[in-house]
């Protein structure tokens, strides 16, 4: 299976980077392959 960069997604259909994740976002689709653990890392280190 073939697999788009977020920006070449956008570029495919036809929308600026930012409003396609935020479209992703809306469909409940997750861009990011975090565990909970390494959100709450994240999180408590920024």
């Amino acid at each position: 299976m073939g697999r788009l960069s977020i920006a070449a997604a956008a570029v495919f259909a036809g929308i600026p980077k930012v409003l396609f994740l935020t479209k992703l976002g809306d469909y409940a689709v997750n861009t990011f392959k975090l565990t909970e653990a390494e959100l709450i890392e994240d999180l408590a280190n920024a």
